[in-house]
């Protein structure tokens, strides 16, 4: 059995509308086992959490906006594919200005996002791909939280889709799906 991975994007879900959509996508794959995590939302949590549970690498992971910069880390240390949706590329520059508390939606907690956490994220940030070609980037132009720019520098030599317009959620996500999965199923 092959296992796909999804990551959420910062202050979403494994049940945000991507979420879903993927796991209903795969679940139609036959030999395929899809999960969705929860993350907790500070650095050392999250990478504690995912060094648990991918101890045994998966053939993909996806991950949307900041469940793309750790899908990222990941993907460098596993060797595995990851499809990334707008995904962050220095997250520490962006969640500085979203310092405060939160709500975790599925998982029940309140969670802080302070200062101190952003070297962390810093310290987390592949300087640069040993492998781009492990990586599917879709990205949007309208994308209002993060500048899509940045993720088409920083994965130069990627399969990098690049889409007019939509925003951060990724306008039209589903009818990608069919290419998210033959990316990921590549052997």
């Amino acid at each position: 059995m092959q296992e796909i991975v999804y990551l959420h994007g910062f202050a979403s879900s494994s049940r945000s509308e991507k979420a879903v959509l993927t796991e209903q996508y795969f679940q139609a794959i036959p030999k395929v086992r899809f999960r969705a995590l929860d993350l907790p939302y500070t650095p050392n949590e999250a990478m504690a959490t995912l060094e648990i549970m991918l101890a045994e690498p998966p053939l993909a992971i996806i991950g949307s906006s900041l469940g793309g910069f750790l899908a990222t880390v990941f993907a460098e240390r596993l060797g595995c594919r990851a499809c990334l949706i707008n995904p962050a590329v220095a997250p520490h520059k962006v969640l500085k200005n979203y310092l405060g508390s939160y709500d975790h939606p599925v998982l029940q907690q309140r969670y802080q996002v302070s200062a101190e956490h952003m070297p962390l994220l810093k310290a987390l940030m592949p300087e640069s791909l040993q492998n781009a070609s492990q990586y599917f980037v879709l990205l949007q132009t309208g994308d209002e939280v993060l500048d899509y720019r940045d993720a088409v520098q920083y994965y130069q030599g990627a399969n990098v889709q690049l889409v007019t317009g939509g925003d951060h959620s990724f306008v039209g996500y589903q009818h990608y799906l069919p290419q998210i999965a033959q990316f990921c199923l590549q052997a």
